[in-house]
């Protein structure tokens, strides 16, 4: 008899994984300070390996998709993932600096394999009433990865340096790969049609086109309204996460008692989402996903408005406030997903809506930098509105699972 996949493996290689993801970042801004002595030339390294992530997301998802065993190409790119990682430290300081940013840019391809494409296997290893708590449990790994990771990275780069610390996380990401490698199989792809001469009629099967199946993967988000809605409301706060993440270390400078200071804030909002989405691993099923998504993009808009004050106070209060809205917005995002997502495009949906919310990060830390230098109180409360807006995207529509026009062949989970 066939052993089944236990959740708790899954859940200890996402988090290996993730956690790895979010030490990597920190770990390659201090590796590339040191070997570069310029805070411009360290931050174009994290910009390099999470901008490209929008033009990895959906071909890793078409692969996944495609895939008998997904977790086999999973595997795959997560070890590509790590040797990229180390390329990049490998080069630093040795070949051209544009040469390591680009391998930096290459490696960020296979960034969402670290989040969407993880996730996108959960309905594999368990179905039906178990999955809303499983879900919830998967979110929960990027709460304890976003503590973990970067704590890793400073006592890491402390007690080794910069350089040893991207080798850890690379390590990490390793860990990963036989929980990866073993995750179960697409239901139904025994019978999926493959390259070659078919056993009966001798004709030659050939899959569709990458270039179509992506295009089929931008149709079924943008044509099922609750998932557009929950995808464009998730990238737009991730906008304005991105832009409290670069006011950081001025906050901490100007109203915390030194720059390092601000990282702090950060912490207290992860303590907060892995709180809150522990309450929703007790009670799963107290509101429609679509509620909860509009709810945390208002709450985080209120905790950046607080911010804004620049009053250590309320600063804490305002961390808080914001992880209670940026956990369970996540785990109400994957719901959205889990539901609407055709068993056939799963894939793409889930890595293309992780590339999306990577580049809009990143899109919002790039854009608030200036205007940080300008404007802290006035950089917060753009924030804030950017995450506004984020909750209008759920204002219609909010509680309809139906409402997709194509139809799903491979059934629901």
């Amino acid at each position: 008899m066939k052993r089944r996949y236990p959740l708790r493996l899954y859940l200890a290689g996402a988090l290996a994984a993730r956690a790895g993801d979010e030490m990597s970042g920190p770990a390659l801004l201090l590796a590339g300070f040191t070997a570069a002595g310029s805070p411009g030339d360290a931050s174009s390294l994290l910009a390099g390996i999470t901008a490209s992530a929008a033009v990895g997301g959906p071909v890793l998802g078409v692969l996944l998709d495609r895939a008998a065993r997904p977790g086999r190409p999973l595997a795959v790119a997560l070890m590509l993932y790590a040797a990229g990682l180390g390329a990049v430290l490998a080069t630093l300081g040795r070949l051209p600096f544009a040469v390591t940013v680009l391998i930096a840019v290459c490696t960020g391809l296979l960034g969402p394999a670290l989040s969407g494409g993880w996730t996108a296997q959960l309905p594999r290893v368990v179905a039906g009433d178990r999955l809303p708590r499983a879900n919830a449990l998967d979110a929960m790994t990027f709460g304890v990865a976003g503590l973990v990771g970067p704590a890793l990275a400073g006592g890491a780069a402390e007690l080794l340096g910069g350089p040893p610390a991207v080798v850890i996380a690379a390590g990490l990401i390793g860990v990963a790969l036989p929980a990866a490698w073993l995750l179960p199989a697409a239901p139904g792809r025994a019978d999926r049609p493959t390259p070659g001469p078919g056993p009966r009629s001798g004709r030659v099967v050939r899959l569709p086109p990458v270039c179509g199946e992506i295009a089929a993967g931008a149709r079924a988000i943008v044509q099922r309204p609750l998932l557009a809605r929950a995808t464009l409301s998730s990238v737009v706060c991730c906008v304005a996460q991105g832009m409290l993440t670069a006011c950081t270390a001025p906050i901490g400078e100007h109203a915390l008692g030194g720059a390092g200071r601000g990282a702090m804030l950060l912490f207290l909002a992860a303590v907060s989402a892995l709180a809150a989405n522990a309450v929703l691993v007790r009670f799963p099923r107290r509101a429609e996903p679509a509620t909860i998504i509009r709810a945390g993009a208002l709450v985080q808009a209120a905790a950046l408005a607080l911010a804004a004050s620049l009053r250590p106070g309320p600063l804490i209060v305002a961390a808080l406030l914001l992880g209670v809205g940026e956990g369970p917005l996540l785990t109400a995002l994957f719901a959205v997903r889990h539901r609407e997502a055709p068993n056939r495009l799963r894939g793409q949906i889930f890595t293309t809506g992780a590339s999306l919310k990577i580049t809009g990060f990143a899109l919002g830390a790039w854009a608030a930098g200036p205007l940080a230098a300008r404007s802290l109180p006035g950089t917060l409360l753009l924030a804030a509105s950017v995450s506004a807006l984020g909750a209008l995207a759920t204002t219609r529509g909010g509680h309809g699972a139906p409402g997709s026009t194509e139809p799903d062949p491979g059934g629901r989970p």
